[in-house]
This record gives structure tokens, C-alpha cells and sequence, in this order.
């Protein structure tokens, strides 16, 4: 007896529709195939399937059984196809009937229980837009796709309970109803606030403007300054992230693997900082199934990357791409996916091998070539997608040890990060019509539309174009910096102080 039920596969962030074919045949010796291009997981399925429809009670038939992952020629990997296989031996051994316009997706335990499945939030997306009214789901992922409307997401607990559901008149499985939970996806947590930065109002200046912008930023100090602390502070002051960047940034997390059980949409800003020695494809992502890498796990967050030089020079390189265009694609001999990569790169570095270059108290021991040489790993085309350059100077030990009652508290990062959501607000509404959420985003039609320049702005920032030999791309760049600072402002108008700003943070030539 053949049945047929309804599965899915994702390939990124793209989910494409898996009908499962079984047929338990009537003749023939009792064997258990699966054909249709499965991989090792999937081949595996014969046995957690055999074990689990054991477990739960019910017979296993002693029949030649085979099953086929139509579309065959799309490769087939995971162990989401547990449960269609299981619904589809058991259908034709126990004659009930699966419902109509519905999706079957999880993996088995050997009792029977459904495990947590990646990649439910997607699925519940590709239901909804092909109008598949019902979605079968293991019980501790369920919550995730529940977050999408118009789709009735069904807790399974196990076998027993989904099969007593179809055999039983009344429903004995209630759709999911979505709950807010604050399951820690990521460690995301501010280690400092910004008041704890002592010695560096310029660095955190720029860091405001970064922030409400959109903006990456490249730091370089001595050893100690000051760099990384104020990178894990940036946390702290970023806003929340909108309603149409939480679904984007969940889609990721939910693709890769990393939703925790019960997971609720993401509403914090993804912060990724991966380790200098970490290779191409953990960064950019890839693999012969292509995954998310780091990039596009920072995707509408941080990137930050400390101790910028000390990445190899390939993996640098390969950022060009995504720093301009905001997403990449990943092509291999069976499959191309694409990935959205529109992140914030915050890097740090120092000046020179033993980092001591300009110090004002200890000397340099690096040679000429050694720095050169050291400078020489962040090539000019990534020095020039980077809007804005900072040296940050070494820190007073005095100012550190200050009497905080004879001056003024500094501002905590709860005040930066209520101008910062007045900034990003109003640039919410400037590009309402747009594809568009930053300044930084914005294309050289956004520029012209939105950034109008007086005519001695434009003057000044000819002259500097002139003086420090900046590209076309760093012109362009100039602007939009120059539109946040005029954002933090709450100025309508880019004024000469806001370019003059804008200048400053440049390499210079």
C-alpha cells in the first residue's frame, strides 16, 4: 500500500517540499529502504523508526518497505524525515487517514518522543505562503513557529499521542499558541557600561555614531587602552531590533540549529566575535551543505573582530564583498544559497607588532619594515569600506583612580541608547518606502534623495576629497556619517559642524 505525506527540506534560508512515498508492498522479503539521494542521518532513519514505532506499542510489519524522498534529485539530509516515514508505515498498517493540506517534520527518539527540530520557523514561513493550513512539529519546537499567523502549528509529544489525535473523532492535540519567552540564544549581555570607559570621550563618541548608524568602525590604540572594553559595551546602547529585522535575524538562528527548545523570536542585536585564528568558512560560511558563518550570524548586529591584523589576510579579504552588498551567496556543484549579511563591523588593532608606536611613555622596538609589513595585512579596498577610524589614546592611570563625587558622573549607556532609538526612529521614517533600515545602507540614490548638501558643505567636503585623496566610495560614505551625526542632532539639515565631524574620523592620506 503506498502513502504519501507532506515533508519539507530547508537549503538555507529556501524551504522546498519533500513528499514522502511509502510503500509497504503485500509480497517480497521483509527489507527497509530509503531512496531519493539521503545522507548518512537520513539512511539512519530505517533503524530510530523501527525502534520507535516498536516502543510505542505498535507493530512494525514484517514487509518489503521501501520510501522515496521525492523530489530525487535534491540531496536529502537530516533526521526530519522520522516522522513522515513512521506516519506513512503506520498509516497503511493501522488504516487511518492524515488530514488534508498539512506538513509532517521531526525527528524520533527510540521511545517514541519527538526531539527539538532546526528550522521550524522556517517551515512555518513555507506553509503559510504555500496555504498549507496545518503543521506537525515536535512539541518543544513548536513555540518557534507559532510566531507565524495564519497557520495552525501542532504540538507532537510522540507517536502514540499524534496517532491517538488522527484515530480519535475530537482533537486530543490543541494547536500551539504563541508564547514571549526569554530563551537565551545567544550571550548577548553588555560586560561594561559605558560610564565603567574612563579616559576615552572620543572613542565613545564614535561609538555612538556607529551605533545609530549603522556605521563600522575600526579602533587602534595601544595595548590597554581601551578597544576591546568599548567594543563589548556597544551591546549595551544598540536599540532593540524591529518587528521585520527580528524575523530576519530568527530565520538565521532557526536555519542553523541555534534556537534553543520553547525558542521565541529574537529581539536582542546579535553580537558575534570569533577568534582571530578562525578560518574562511567559519566566518563567511560554506561546507559542502552551505551554512551560515559568522557574518550572517551577525546579521542586522556586531561583528566585532579584535586584533583586526592578526586575522589571515584571505579571511579579511573576503569580507569585501558582503561589507558592500549586505548579503553573499555560497555556490557549490549541487546547490547555490544565499545568505543576508548587513552587519556592523567593529574592529580593533595597534599601531604597530609590539603595539607601543606613539606611545607617550614607553618606545616602539618594532623596525620600520615590521610595521609596514603589519599594515600591510588590512589591505586599502577593506580600510575604505570602513566609514569611520578612530586612534584611541592612552588611558591617564589617574583618571581611573578619580573621585567620582568631585565631578560629574559620566553617561551610562542606558542615556547614549535613548539617543541612539531616537536617531534609528527617525531614520525608521525616512526610509519607510525604502529598502532600507540605516543610514549606513543607503545607496547613491538614497544619498541624493535624502542628503542634501548646501552648496559650502559641499565645498568643504571637495576640499577634503582633494587634501586627503578619498575615493568615491569614502565621499559617498562621508555623507551618510555625516546624516547620522545631523540624526543624533534631531537636525533635519546636514550643517558644517556635522561634516566637519564626519572629517575627522577618515584615514588620512
Amino acid at each position: 500500500m503506498l502513502i504519501k505525506v507532506p515533508s519539507a527540506t530547508n537549503s538555507g534560508l529556501n524551504t522546498i517540499k519533500v513528499e514522502v512515498e511509502v510503500d509497504v508492498a503485500k509480497k517480497g522479503l521483509p527489507t527497509f529502504g530509503i531512496v531519493g539521494l539521503p545522507s548518512k542521518a537520513v539512511d539512519e532513519s530505517k533503524e530510530r523508526v523501527r525502534t520507535a514505532i516498536v516502543n510505542s506499542g505498535f507493530k512494525f510489519p514484517g514487509n518489503r518497505i521501501v520510501v522515496n524522498l521525492a523530489p530525487a534529485d535534491v540531496p536529502k539530509e537530516g533526521s526530519f524525515y522520522d516522522l513522515p516515514i513512521a506516519l506513512g508505515i503506520l498509516s497503511s498498517t493501522n488504516d487511518f487517514k492524515l488530514p488534508e493540506s498539512s506538513l509532517f517534520f521531526g525527528e524520533l527518539s527510540l521511545d517514541g518522543s519527538l526531539r527539538h527540530a532546526k528550522g521550524a520557523l522556517l517551515l512555518a514561513l513555507f506553509a503559510k505562503e504555500k496555504g498549507i493550513d496545518n503543521l506537525f512539529i515536535p512539541k518543544v519546537s513548536a513555540n518557534e513557529a507559532a510566531v507565524i499567523e495564519g497557520v495552525n502549528v501542532y504540538p507532537v509529544e510522540n507517536l502514540k499521542s499524534l496517532l491517538a489525535h488522527f484515530s480519535n473523532e475530537e482533537e486530543t492535540i490543541a494547536p500551539c499558541e504563541y508564547k514571549e519567552r526569554n530563551a537565551k540564544v545567544f550571550d548577548n549581555q553588555a560586560e561594561f557600561d559605558m560610564k565603567e570607559v574612563v579616559g576615552q570621550e572620543q572613542g565613545k563618541r564614535v561609538m555612538e555614531i556607529a551605533a545609530a548608524g549603522g556605521h563600522n568602525l575600526f579602533m587602534t590604540g595601544s595595548p590597554g587602552c581601551g578597544k576591546t572594553m568599548l567594543a563589548r559595551a556597544l551591546p549595551g546602547i544598540l536599540p532593540n531590533l524591529t518587528e521585520e529585522e527580528s524575523l530576519e535575524v530568527t530565520k538565521i538562528y532557526s536555519a542553523s540549529g541555534y534556537m534553543p527548545p520553547e525558542g521565541s523570536i529574537i529581539k536582542i542585536r546579535p553580537f558575534r566575535s570569533p577568534h582571530h585564528t578562525t578560518s574562511r568558512v567559519g566566518l563567511i560560511g560554506g561546507g559542502s551543505r552551505p551554512q551560515a558563518g559568522d557574518i550572517s550570524l551577525a546579521h542586522r548586529g556586531v561583528l566585532f573582530l579584535d586584533e583586526f591584523n592578526e586575522f589571515p589576510r584571505s579571511v579579511i579579504e573576503s569580507l569585501r564583498q558582503p561589507m558592500e552588498d549586505g548579503n553573499l551567496t555560497i555556490s557549490r556543484s549541487m546547490e547555490k544559497v544565499n545568505f543576508p549579511a548587513q552587519f556592523m563591523l567593529i574592529a580593533s588593532a595597534n599601531p604597530c607588532p609590539c603595539g607601543f608606536l606613539n606611545h607617550p611613555k614607553k618606545s616602539c622596538t618594532c623596525t620600520e619594515r615590521q610595521i609596514q609589513e603589519y599594515r600591510k595585512r588590512t589591505s586599502g579596498p577593506i580600510l575604505d569600506r570602513i566609514d569611520l577610524h578612530v586612534d584611541l589614546p592612552v588611558v591617564d592611570t589617574k583618571k581611573l583612580s578619580r573621585d567620582s563625587k568631585l565631578k560629574e558622573p559620566l553617561e551610562d549607556s542606558q542615556q547614549m541608547r535613548q539617543r541612539i532609538s531616537k536617531a534609528r526612529q527617525k531614520q525608521k521614517q525616512r526610509f519607510t518606502n525604502e529598502p532600507v533600515y540605516t543610514n549606513a545602507e543607503m545607496k547613491n540614490r538614497h544619498i541624493k534623495k535624502y542628503c542634501p548638501l548646501s552648496k559650502e558643505i559641499k565645498q568643504l567636503l571637495h576640499q577634503a576629497s582633494a587634501a586627503f585623496h578619498l575615493s568615491a566610495r569614502a565621499y559617498y560614505k562621508m555623507i551618510k556619517v555625516a546624516r547620522t551625526i545631523a540624526d543624533l542632532d534631531n537636525c533635519e539639515e546636514i550643517n558644517s559642524s556635522h561634516m566637519a565631524e564626519a572629517l575627522q574620523y577618515r584615514v588620512k592620506a
